[in-house]
């Protein structure tokens, strides 16, 4: 139970926000936060304990929105099956693209360009498939009720999103503190190593997978039910690949808390460079890349790396062995 006590810590003080703040601008701020903090959570299962890095999480993402849309809009399903519908249907496609990816051996680079070739066919089948509604998207009917998944102020919708990430956290943690988790370190410190000791690679690789990709897919629901718009470039758009692999990278990959970090850095270096530039297109994306050579240069463990290397050691919570390159 110890180790669950900082994540309730955090939610629970995370949680007094919209008590403390009614102002639109911040609770949506802090939404779109959430929503990266769980993607990249999802994200940092599969490549921070994983050592697995897929530059293709959109394909999760995605699949969950439109799952869940098109469920409502041309179904009349209620909007909150339908997000666990969209969960179970992005985990199936992580089912798809891990078992043809792992079965097949592949690792490295390979893993990850086949995994950001996945979501590139996603997207161009969704932009031309007419359930998709094609090049005009999908829109969601507005209903302001509780039971459509919709209401009248953010703050519900902040702690639906807080809960998800909270969700997320305690199974990281419990993965973190399972032999199944230990397994998934040994695969990222030394495959071959793994297997010779007996661990079956290609099980654990594609549980791992099937759990990252439900996660990340949970965002993908709740962000369709947040902005009531889907198209396939929101949907399948390299933009949420990109912010799932940096929130952990920045805030600590292969730490439970660097995704909710980085995803906070990210979201307020963002905002604060559309201030400074007045929004010039193309501009937030070279800074994060700035961004990204200066953590991988200056704090390879990221921002929660940096911390913890000032908390004195006996405060430390036990942490995931560090990744080494081999």
């Amino acid at each position: 139970m110890k180790t669950y006590l900082p994540i309730f810590v955090v939610v629970a003080v995370l949680a007094l926000v919209p008590f403390v703040t009614a102002s639109n601008v911040v609770l949506n701020f802090l939404v779109v936060t959430l929503l990266i903090a769980l993607a990249g959570q999802g994200w940092n299962l599969l490549g921070g304990y994983g050592g697995q890095y897929s530059f293709g999480h959109a394909a999760f993402f995605g699949t969950g929105a439109y799952v869940t849309a098109i469920l409502q809009v041309q179904y009349g399903i209620n909007a909150w099956f339908g997000l666990l519908i969209g969960i179970a249907a992005g985990a199936l496609v992580g089912i798809v693209i891990g078992a043809l990816s792992f079965r097949w051996g592949l690792r490295g680079s390979y893993f990850s360009l086949v995994t950001l070739a996945f979501a590139e066919v996603l997207r161009i089948v969704a932009s031309v498939a007419p359930i998709t509604g094609a090049g005009v998207g999908t829109l969601i009917k507005l209903d302001l009720r509780p039971e459509a998944f919709q209401f009248q102020s953010r703050a519900p919708f902040y702690w639906i999103a807080l809960g998800l990430v909270g969700l997320s956290l305690i199974v990281v943690r419990g993965i973190e503190n399972s032999r199944f988790g230990a397994y998934l370190v040994a695969i990222r410190e030394n495959e071959d190593a793994a297997r010779a000791l007996g661990v079956d690679t290609f099980s654990v690789k594609l549980a791992a997978m099937i759990v990252s990709a439900a996660i990340t897919a949970a965002a993908g629901c709740f962000y369709a039910q947040y902005f009531l718009f889907l198209d396939a470039a929101i949907a399948y758009g390299t933009w949420i690949s990109i912010d799932a692999l940096l929130a952990p990278i920045v805030g600590g990959v292969g730490t439970l808390f660097g995704p909710l970090l980085g995803a906070l850095i990210i979201k307020m270096l963002g905002e604060s460079t559309k201030l400074v530039t007045g929004g010039a297109p193309g501009l937030d994306l070279a800074i994060y890349g700035l961004l990204l050579i200066a953590v991988v240069g200056l704090a390879p463990r990221g921002i929660a790396g940096l911390l913890s290397a000032l908390v004195p050691r006996r405060f430390r919570p036990p942490s995931v062995p560090e990744h080494h390159h081999g």
